[in-house]
């Protein structure tokens, strides 16, 4: 047996019974992931580690400058209309906490872009400030670490980091960590039960939970009655997206808990920073100078750069004398967004997805790529579109297309290691004490060529990433 199968085989062995499947369709028999496993860890070179290291700095502060453009908004001194755009669809309750002085600087403790390495450079597709897949790659890191790689952020590192993000706003001196997940993200309960295991064999108190299975008392939130860790709840992480509040038991409650205090809670309740639509107000002509103000020189220039220019697929009609800024068709510029319908395969490299605040704007779901698809199907996503605009509003994205990469797999259908040449979605997972922001690890999805989408797959390849070091 080589060395490559050996490696595969011990992997697949360490993440048995783990509960990783997330939802996915079945595998391979014998094999136990949703997705292949590389008999080593994802390499990435020096240059590239160092780009992504430093870019942990600048999304904060990102997060930040948009968290306080939307306040300005609400107060009257940024623009109206963006106020309008990050409250569109919203329920009253989102709005309220959204606006809530208490909770005013608060912005999230992970960040996760999802980084696509082009001939360019890098463009991260999306933020992620309520992400999957850390749970993941905690484990992924525990195997491959075990065979002698040196990941990024170690063995532990992710473990490590959201523990210290999650629980450094918190006056408990020993606290205990409820990791609420709802049955809408169900499909990642399994990474996130086993990550609280992985916390208390630390010596952390870290549990999963339901929503449904927390008590509230007048002085907060307790994990199971009855059970061996019924405890109050000092932390908690929200695991579960705020368009689905109304379907989650006792979220009276726990809102409630959250809004006296009782408890510390994170992701804060803002859906106004989990709107795809912040890549436009980024690259909006009119807000130029407050973010210049705000980001500062270097941030300014890094998030122009790595977010793909965007626009709001606002249905407004524009003046005779206007065109939508930075759209073109054939060199024309673009006044209705409904001459998109008639763009060659070529000028349809875009992508339309909705912005947030719906079911369909998380993994991959609703994500549209017009060249990939046909006319007809491309015509009828921008109809969609134009008439969710009150409800959800979409985006509209240059497309980028990642560079070639080699990666190598198992097959354990054909018990082989096959290599694949591939694009890669690099996932890091920052971590933020306060203004500090460390990099816990880095999660890589690798698909072959000629999909467009990269997401988990039962044909991907999904591993943690290491750096090569030039020879």
């Amino acid at each position: 047996m080589s060395t490559s199968e050996s490696n595969a085989r011990s992997i697949n062995e360490g993440l048995a019974g783990a509960d990783l499947h997330r939802g996915m369709v079945e595998t391979t028999p014998g094999q136990n992931t949703p997705f292949r496993i590389s008999p080593e860890p994802i390499w990435i070179d020096r240059p590239l580690y160092d780009h992504i290291e430093r870019l942990g700095k600048h999304l904060l502060a990102f997060y930040q400058a948009a968290n306080r453009l939307y306040l300005h908004s609400v107060r009257g001194s940024q623009p109206d209309w963006v106020r309008a755009y990050l409250e569109a669809g919203k329920p009253e309750t989102v709005i309220d906490y959204q606006r809530m002085r208490r909770f005013r600087t608060d912005v999230p403790v992970i960040i996760r872009p999802d980084v696509v390495p082009t001939d360019d450079g890098l463009i991260i597709a999306e933020l992620d400030s309520v992400p999957g897949g850390f749970g993941l790659l905690d484990a992924l890191s525990e195997q491959y670490a075990s065979l002698g790689y040196e990941l990024v952020g170690g063995a532990d590192g992710i473990a490590r980091g959201f523990w210290q993000a999650v629980t450094a706003a918190s006056s408990a001196q020993d606290p205990t960590l409820a990791i609420a997940v709802s049955d809408e993200s169900g499909d990642y309960r399994g990474e996130m039960r086993r990550l609280a295991e992985r916390l208390r064999s630390m010596g952390k108190r870290a549990y999963e939970t339901h929503p449904g299975d927390l008590h509230f008392r007048e002085d907060g939130l307790y994990l199971a009655e009855g059970a061996e860790n019924s405890r109050r709840v000092d932390v908690l992480y929200r695991f579960f997206e705020l368009f689905d509040l109304k379907n989650i038991p006792k979220i009276d409650l726990i809102l409630y808990a959250i809004r006296k205090e009782l408890v510390h809670s994170t992701p804060p309740i803002k859906a106004n920073l989990e709107e795809k639509l912040l890549f436009a107000l980024l690259h909006h002509a009119e807000l130029a100078s407050y973010w210049q103000q705000q980001l500062g020189k270097e941030s300014y220039a890094v998030c122009k750069e790595v977010f793909p220019r965007s626009w709001v697929v606002d249905p407004t009609p524009v003046p005779p004398h206007a065109s939508i800024p930075g759209l073109t068709l054939s060199g024309k510029p673009v006044r209705d967004w409904r001459q998109l319908k008639s763009a060659t395969q070529k000028e349809r490299e875009l992508v339309l997805k909705p912005s947030g605040f719906s079911p369909n704007a998380w993994g991959s779901r609703g994500v549209l790529i017009g060249h990939d698809l046909p006319a007809e199907a491309w015509g009828e996503g921008v109809e969609r579109a134009l008439e969710s605009f009150g409800r959800t509003p979409y985006v509209l994205q240059e497309f980028h297309k990642g560079r070639r990469f080699e990666v190598s797999y198992f097959d354990f259908e054909d018990e082989q290691v096959k290599r694949m040449p591939a694009r890669l979605r690099l996932c890091p997972y920052y971590f933020v004490t306060g203004d500090e922001v460390t990099l816990g690890g880095i999660l890589a999805t690798a698909v072959s060529l000629e999909k467009k989408v990269i997401h988990g797959m039962s044909d991907a390849v999904m591993a943690p990433v290491a750096v090569k070091e030039a020879d």
